[in-house]
This record gives structure tokens, C-alpha cells and sequence, in this order.
């Protein structure tokens, strides 16, 4: 893969210069390949991804835990089928549910009804997981998934019926996928980003990791500590930080760089293009002594 810098805003008084870290992916390469170096799709189209600190289960690892099973108790009778995007019928009732569902969770128009046709028609969107109450065949939740076989899922946008809050429905539908995508070969299912206290339940299940910048860590104190950390004002980088280090990461930052899963070419070998020659401006002024 290639990657670009996108500055970001510099604390100039702590020598903090932030870049947002883009990755695009070359011939032979496939979007499973950015989800393993810790990316996740910046657009529905996978032309684009980001690094960012994200939580994903190693599904060979997964085993329910007693809240898991008590989640799946609460919606029994409530049945999952995992579909490719060809075989779901994207109607004009469900757009309407939907928006519905995202204007609440999300707040007023921030999923448009562009953007749900978009997404729902789209690269990122491969097959879906729906639920359906066998009570009364009503599909009561969708889930946006990503899937390449024998290797990677990505579980994106999931609406739902929202009468089933109670019933805790949202949650259900994760611990379903992770445990149907167990059984179907997938070595890891990605469940997006985890920067706040409210995201912390996704690293709930068995398995779970999380992408700390340099490797995929199952230390969940860590990732808590980190969550607490963004809530703070601080002024150094977290590699710089003697409480991150001395609490999580001792051995030397030498070590961590060698293990790295990033590297450039040779620094010899490495070329920054230059900028685009211009041609000489010619001058408007008339020839001659001034």
C-alpha cells in the first residue's frame, strides 16, 4: 500500500505536528490487507483508508461469556441470516426505517437519504446480516457488512427497530455476527473505532484487540487508560509519556520500531517528489534603460 500525511493542526509550543495517516492500495493488494495494518475505509468506495485506533475480535479466540449468553436469552426467537447486497431488497419502507433509526442515534440529518442510498449501493456494502422476529417474520434490524471470505468482515452501520431497545437488539446483533462469522472461516471482524467510554462495549467479547499505532495489543487496561487519557488536556506525544511507558510498554522504543509492520524503502531508495517545474514568468515590462 501507499501512504499519505494529511497535516493536521500543530501544537507548535510542544513540537506536536499531527498527520492524519491515509492509505491506498496498490495492484495485488486487497482491502483485508489495510484492515491487518490497522486502517479502516475512509469512503464507501475502498479507495481510501485511515489509521486509527480500532477494535477487532480474533474470531478463532471467541467463546461466549455468561453476559453474552444472557444477551442472546433476552432475543431469543429473533433470527440472523447473512445475505450478499444482490440478494437484499433495498425498499422504499426500509430507506424510511432507516433514516428514521439514524436521525434518532445519530442525530438530525446526518445520515441523509443520499448518503443511505450511497452507502447501501456501494463496494463497502457486500452483504448484509438481517434480523428477523419469528414471532411475526418481521425484519426488525439490518447490518452493513463488509466480507471477504476466509479473511476479513467489517461490521459497519446496523440499524434497528428500536421498539426492541429493551431487549437490548443493538448488542445482540453484534454477538450474533461474531459468532456466526466464527463459524464461517473469517479470521477477524473489525467493529470500528474506540476513542470513547461509550464505545468500550465493543471490546467486551472474547478475543478482542485493539490498534495502538504500532501493534494490535489485548491489553484492555491499556485501551482504557487511552480512552481516559483523550478526555485530558495533554502535551506530548503518548510514546513520550513515562506513565503510558512505565504502566504498558517498557522495553525499549527500538524494539517496538524493528517489530513494526511499517517501513520505508532504503532511505537512499526513497524519493519525495519534487514540485512541478514552472516556466520562467515573462516580463511585462518594456526593454530598454529605465
Amino acid at each position: 500500500m501507499k501512504l499519505l500525511f494529511s497535516e493536521s493542526k500543530a501544537d507548535y509550543s510542544h513540537y506536536i505536528f499531527p498527520y492524519a495517516i491515509w492509505a491506498f492500495l496498490e495492484p495485488g493488494e486487497s482491502p483485508s490487507d489495510c484492515f491487518e495494518h490497522g486502517f479502516l475505509p475512509s469512503s464507501y468506495n475502498l479507495d481510501r483508508f485511515y489509521l486509527c485506533r480500532q477494535i477487532r475480535i480474533r474470531l478463532a479466540s471467541f467463546a461466549p461469556s455468561s453476559e453474552n449468553r444472557r444477551i442472546m436469552r433476552k432475543c431469543d426467537g429473533i433470527q440472523a441470516d447473512l445475505i450478499p447486497r444482490s440478494e437484499f431488497e433495498f425498499t422504499s419502507e426500509k430507506r424510511a426505517a432507516f433514516k428514521h433509526y439514524a436521525d434518532i442515534k445519530f442525530g438530525k440529518d446526518v445520515m441523509t437519504t443520499e448518503k443511505l442510498d450511497l452507502l447501501f449501493n456501494s463496494a463497502l456494502a457486500s452483504h448484509m446480516l438481517v434480523f428477523t422476529d419469528s414471532a411475526d417474520g418481521r425484519e426488525v434490524g439490518t447490518v452493513v457488512i463488509y466480507l471477504e471470505p476466509n479473511r476479513t468482515a467489517f461490521y459497519y452501520y446496523a440499524f434497528y427497530d428500536l421498539t426492541y431497545y429493551e431487549r437490548n437488539l443493538g448488542i445482540y446483533m453484534m454477538t450474533t455476527a461474531i459468532a456466526h462469522l466464527k463459524e464461517s472461516g473469517i479470521g477477524h471482524l473489525y467493529l470500528g473505532t474506540c476513542y470513547t467510554r461509550n464505545a468500550l462495549y465493543k471490546a467486551q467479547f472474547a478475543g478482542a484487540q485493539f490498534f495502538n499505532g504500532f501493534e494490535w495489543s489485548t491489553n484492555l487496561k491499556e485501551l482504557k487508560y487511552l480512552v481516559h487519557r483523550d478526555q485530558r488536556a495533554t502535551d506530548h506525544h503518548l510514546l513520550e509519556s513515562a506513565d503510558y511507558r512505565g504502566k504498558f510498554k517498557s522495553r525499549p522504543l527500538q524494539e517496538f520500531a524493528a517489530e513494526s509492520p511499517f517501513a520505508t524503502v532504503g532511505i537512499s531508495e526513497l524519493k519525495i517528489p519534487e514540485p512541478a517545474s514552472k516556466a520562467p514568468r515573462k516580463s511585462s515590462r518594456p526593454c530598454g534603460n529605465l
